[in-house]
């Protein structure tokens, strides 16, 4: 392998200053989180699981509670039970909304795997249970639609809930920061709404100083096997916000005559406990290892989303290769620099939950875990990889050395 360590050198020079920021970010975030720790008192029991029904399981209540207050929220829950992040929406969803309602999204066509459960066909979706959907296109540059949004809302529509989705799933655009977050969030309440403020936050945590709930969201859900669960967690996910709209999704997450009141985990909870704690500075690895790939990516003369001049409000990043070979060549040499299963050659294949065919490099120890360094994408034009991850930005030096050599070859 060629040796590319002066040229990394090189870029880690013109990235120093977003470094430097995203290291300030960290260091403000982590203050945030030993707060939430400290303000609930966390102890040695609260790592010990239940089993049964699991009343008066200390360590649920309070892993929810420190999410919470992580995250200036309300109320949390937090839970094993919750299984990837599209499980920890559509339950969240199915708690807010009843037959008649109609759910808005305002940030464009929400990310594959979601779409099924509000708009399938004979699935159990909420179209088939009399749930209303309306998606407002976003504007030609990636912004909000605001006329749009006022149209949607006008006095006498039943929408219940607005939706947005933080990070850019598989379409070309840049994910939206906490700031624009907070406008649309005005912007929607300006218009008389007094619903839920929803927001997929998955792949943002811990990115900026602030999070939705800061600016104006009145829910934010995500995955523990991104951002949050610091790469520790073994499975998982969150639900934080209003107490009254946690409260009601707590209903429909067990059974409406028991809430919050039950659901044990033996194994303990101490790797979600600390997966939380280490996630600001897990989330700064992975943004650093998003800016070299970028940079390097960008000199090689393949487009990136967002730009490397700008500070990304996600920990993904996609790289428009505009053919296969390029596309899967870079997933491939993700998957050889991993550290679990890297003798492995990935191959596109029909994935559950998306209409093309998906490529995935995922040499994680926590398997699909996408705050490990991963990549994935679906192979059609113009061949984006999405990149994501790095519990180590040395670990992101050692795979795009990797890069380098197949992509150069």
């Amino acid at each position: 392998m060629t040796d590319y360590s002066e040229y990394i050198k090189k870029c880690e020079e013109r990235l120093k200053d977003k470094f430097a920021l995203i290291d300030d970010i960290a260091f403000k975030n982590q203050q945030k989180v030993l707060k939430a720790f400290q303000n609930n008192r966390i102890a040695v029991r609260h790592f010990s699981g239940t089993s049964g029904y699991g009343y008066g399981d200390e360590g649920r209540d309070c892993l929810g509670k420190i999410y919470a207050d992580a995250f200036h929220a309300e109320a949390g829950i937090v839970s094993p039970h919750l299984l990837s992040g599209t499980h920890a929406l559509s339950v969240a969803l199915f708690g807010l909304l009843m037959p008649g309602d109609t759910l808005l999204c305002v940030s464009g066509m929400p990310y594959d795997t979601i779409r099924p459960v509000i708009s399938g066909e004979n699935i159990g979706s909420l179209k088939d249970y009399g749930v209303a959907f309306n998606c407002i296109s976003l504007t030609e540059d990636g912004g909000f639609n605001f006329a749009s949004i006022s149209e949607a809302l006008k006095s006498g529509s039943k929408v219940k809930v607005v939706y947005i989705q933080r990070s850019r799933g598989y379409e070309l655009r840049d994910a939206f920061s906490c700031r624009q977050i907070g406008e649309v969030c005005a912007f929607v309440r300006s218009c008389g709404f007094d619903g839920c403020i929803f927001v997929d936050n998955c792949y943002g945590e811990f990115v900026e100083e602030s999070e939705p709930t800061d600016c104006g969201a009145d829910l934010i859900v995500g995955s523990l096997i991104k951002n949050a669960g610091g790469g520790i967690a073994p499975t998982g996910g969150y639900i934080c916000g209003k107490d009254e709209y946690i409260q009601k999704i707590g209903r429909r997450l067990t059974a409406p005559s028991i809430g919050l009141e039950v659901g044990s985990y033996e194994g303990g909870y101490r790797y979600f406990y600390q997966g939380l704690f280490m996630a600001p500075h897990v989330a700064a690895q992975a943004l650093k290892c998003s800016l070299l790939i970028g940079l390097a990516m960008t000199d090689l003369g393949y487009k990136n989303y967002p730009s490397v001049d700008k500070m990304p409000y996600d920990i993904t990043r996609c790289i428009e290769f505009g053919n296969a070979d390029d596309m899967i060549k870079f997933i491939r040499e993700v998957q050889y620099a991993s550290p679990v299963d890297s003798y492995v050659t990935c191959e596109p294949w029909d994935m559950p939950g998306y209409d093309d065919k998906i490529i995935m490099a995922a040499g994680t120890f926590v398997s699909g875990a996408s705050i490990e360094l991963s990549a994935d994408g679906p192979v059609k034009p113009p061949y984006i990889a999405y990149f994501q991850g790095g519990l180590t930005y040395e670990h992101g030096k050692c795979a795009l050395s990797a890069i380098l050599d197949a992509l150069k070859k």
